[in-house]
């Protein structure tokens, strides 16, 4: 990979944001940046197409077990088709993962499916008939139930479709190896394309082409990250295949749309530990295209802080700290995201107390901004921080306009108010009311 020379700069430059920081705290900040740009080995997808890899499922996988999506197997089965779990709740099962949505796919067309079960006494609702898919619904359960494809046409966001019965068809026009796994309703792993050692290993790596895949969808950049920072092995590195493809690729991004790359941003940064992936997208030149940033070390710190206080994951919070260029727009934020984003950017850098944030942003949005401020200075958070938090948001003002009437009318009562918050604030919320109208 020709940029390799860059990644090695930005290992040098990575420890003095952490250097504030001592003991074990620094070993988990520094354990979280040193990964950022190892390359990883090559998938040699190649010398595994065609083999066999005897896997199955235990049959007490919860989806496998679900009662629903057996009858609903059984039922194209007993037609004559062919019903197969696939994607991810396939490779999150081979990973040990817990899996949000089950998906079925099917050499039925949609037209079958949608009369098998409406006989059969289920609801299918055409949510997407024209890409071949059908959503089942049993017992208020939905699963989505498509035909197998393949691409006809790409134009890097969009592709066109034709149905077929084949299964390596259905495989190939999928993005990575670890998702172009199936499972019969038994259990039996199918591995049409070789990709189940890649899952095993927690390799992400394109299928076949990678730079065919991006140009089928440019969007499947992003996506890479964000199955790395979820899926990947951190101590293996980015495949080097995948991150030429990439580079020689960027131009695709400037033809995505915003709530497709918000969409995505935002599933990255909520994963466990996106950092890696946030830093060889900036050193390849994504960010620069999509969201440029102005405090990238800052979001290796905040994680290990998150980690260290038992903080869950969440996007706005690690937007924050990267302090983003225009994100709202470039990520097409709701209104309610765009005033959550620039209020804790607004907190982070301010000097209120622990329950001043409490009570200026709310329990939750409070710890967040506070923990932002921690990271950023290279602190650790005092063991009573959360309580303060939590108290300055249980905290109520003891002034009211009522107070200051009749001698305060209008725009003079707004501002007296305001005042008297802010001596109210600076004493830490300890003044009471007769002090402050004293």
């Amino acid at each position: 990979v020709p940029r390799a020379v860059e990644f090695r700069v930005v290992r040098r430059k990575l420890p003095h944001s952490i250097a504030p920081l001592a003991g074990s705290a620094a070993r988990v900040f520094y354990g979280a940046l040193w990964s950022v740009l190892h390359l990883g080995g090559h998938c040699s997808y190649a010398a595994r197409m065609g083999r066999r890899h005897d896997m199955k499922l235990s049959a007490e996988t919860p989806w496998l077990a679900d009662p629903k999506g057996q009858a609903l197997c059984a039922v194209l089965e007993q037609a004559g088709h062919q019903a197969l779990f696939v994607g991810g709740c396939v490779r999150n099962a081979v990973l040990g993962e817990t899996a949000s949505d089950v998906d079925i796919a099917t050499d039925a067309m949609p037209q079958q499916v949608t009369k098998l079960m409406r006989t059969a006494g289920f609801q299918p609702v055409p949510t997407g008939i024209e890409h071949g898919t059908v959503t089942v619904v049993i017992d208020g359960t939905g699963f989505e139930v498509t035909t197998f494809r393949r691409d006809v046409e790409t134009n890097g966001r969009r592709a066109v479709v034709a149905f077929s019965d084949r299964i390596e068809d259905d495989a190939r026009r999928r993005d990575f190896t670890m998702n172009a796994l199936y499972a019969k309703p038994d259990g039996t792993i199918l591995d049409p394309l070789g990709g189940l050692p890649d899952a095993l290993a927690r390799r992400v790596c394109f299928i076949e082409d990678a730079a065919m895949r991006i140009h089928e969808d440019s969007l499947r950049i992003l996506r890479f990250f964000r199955f790395s920072a979820y899926y990947g092995d951190p101590d293996a590195g980015f495949d080097p295949e995948a991150l030429a493809a990439i580079a020689q690729s960027l131009d695709g991004l400037d033809h995505l749309s915003a709530e497709r790359v918000g969409a995505e941003m935002k599933k990255l940064l909520a994963a466990r530990d996106p950092a890696r992936s946030i830093a060889t997208m900036d050193q390849i030149g994504i960010l620069a295209r999509i969201l440029p940033v102005l405090s990238l070390p800052a979001l290796a710190p905040l994680v290990a802080l998150e980690e260290q206080t038992e903080t869950q994951p969440e996007s706005l919070r690690r937007l924050a700290a990267l302090n983003p260029i225009e994100a709202p727009d470039r990520l097409r934020l709701s209104r309610k995201e765009a005033r959550i984003l620039a209020d804790l950017i607004q907190a982070r850098d301010s000097t209120m107390s622990a329950k001043s944030l409490g009570y200026r942003l709310g329990r939750d949005r409070g710890w967040d901004a506070l923990i932002l401020r921690q990271s950023a200075l290279g602190q650790l958070v005092d063991q009573e921080a959360k309580s303060l938090v939590q108290s300055g948001s249980e905290s109520v003002f003891p002034v009211q306009a009522s107070d200051l009437q009749p001698e305060f009318q209008g725009s003079a009562l707004g501002e007296k108010l305001r005042e008297l918050e802010a001596e109210w604030l600076a004493s830490d919320m300890t003044l009471d009311r007769a002090t402050l109208l004293g």
